[in-house]
């Protein structure tokens, strides 16, 4: 078995991910900074998931932190990284864009020295859809993502670039993923899966940006989670999409399913368009497909319906969940 640091580790895609490496008998080192960006209870109680199986050791510390990467890095030795932590929200990052860069792309460096400096040679980026912003659907790895429309998507961009050249440089090899819409149980507050569902249950009105004709190409968190984990394998230097990949789901079309699995009708309040985000987004899967043997397995609405079941589970505590 192997032993894999996964950076971001009490997020939402980290847990998940960390999960399953525990699940196939690896060992994980798992590492979060615990920010406030959305309420600390959330990421606590995806970590308390992780901690009863005695292969997953837990260190709070921040990939910015140079020093401590170094020292994490001469502690264990990895089979290889696999780098979840990242300020993530796209409208969050016009107000606040300093942290996005620190983060995303200052902390993704200094992993990628410590790969160089101490000799693992894997390395798996998390990346994103909202780099194709006005590219022609479905989106392919090839489109040129050169137009970021927000310091989120920008410090995507600039992580995937310096990812290059460290594979470029020293052999590193690397795979990024392009996720697409994650969502699921304990999914981030500031997403409309956890908000609208949250809103629907505690007869609050949702707050919905445009029309909700816009759509997503949504995918479920255990895909994503599994097709990181496939993504370990050795492929040189590859850009790879993970996403639903079929005909993209409107956000009026969700709140549709979320009013059926709660037995609530939703009460919207319309707002208008936010310049950072995006229409539509739909992945073209056929890489990921070819090259890691993989297609999300969770339909749209059982995922929906997961979702909602959780929070209603969780209700005591979750309902009082907030975020940026």
């Amino acid at each position: 078995m192997s032993t894999y640091l996964v950076t971001g580790c009490a997020g939402f895609i980290g847990a998940k991910t960390a999960e399953m490496l525990l699940q196939k008998g690896h060992t994980v080192i798992g590492v979060d900074n615990l920010n406030d960006y959305y309420d600390v209870r959330l990421k606590e109680h995806r970590l308390g998931l992780l901690r009863a199986p005695g292969s997953f050791t837990f260190h709070k510390m921040d990939i910015e932190d140079e020093a401590a990467v170094g020292r994490l890095f001469k502690k264990y030795a990895f089979d290889a990284v696999i780098n979840l932590a990242a300020r993530a929200g796209a409208r969050y990052s016009i107000e606040n864009p300093y942290i996005y860069s620190t983060t995303n792309i200052h902390a993704a460096l200094n992993l990628l020295e410590a790969c160089r400096n101490f000799k693992v040679k894997k390395f798996v980026l998390a990346s994103s859809s909202s780099l194709y912003a006005g590219q022609k659907m479905p989106f392919k790895e090839t489109l040129p993502v050169n137009e970021p429309i927000s310091p989120y998507a920008a410090s995507k961009k600039a992580a995937e670039v310096m990812a290059y050249t460290y594979h470029y440089l020293y052999g590193t090899d690397i795979s990024i993923l392009r996720y697409f819409t994650v969502y699921g149980p304990a999914g981030r507050p500031d997403m409309s899966p956890f908000r609208f569902t949250r809103w629907i249950v505690e007869g609050e009105a949702i707050q919905l940006f445009g029309d909700g004709e816009q759509s997503r190409d949504f995918t479920y968190v255990d895909d994503i989670a599994s097709g990181t984990i496939k993504a370990l394998k050795r492929v040189g230097f590859e850009v790879i999409n993970l996403g639903g990949g079929k005909k993209p789901v409107t956000i009026n079309s969700m709140i549709a399913l979320m009013e059926k699995y709660t037995g609530k009708q939703a009460r919207v309040k319309h707002l208008p368009a936010h310049k950072a985000d995006v229409d539509s987004t739909w992945a073209d899967i056929s890489k990921a497909k070819k090259l890691l043997n993989w297609e999300p397995k969770v339909e749209f609405e059982e995922g929906i319906r997961r979702t909602v079941e959780w929070y209603l589970a969780n209700r005591a505590w979750a309902g009082s969940i907030q975020s940026k």
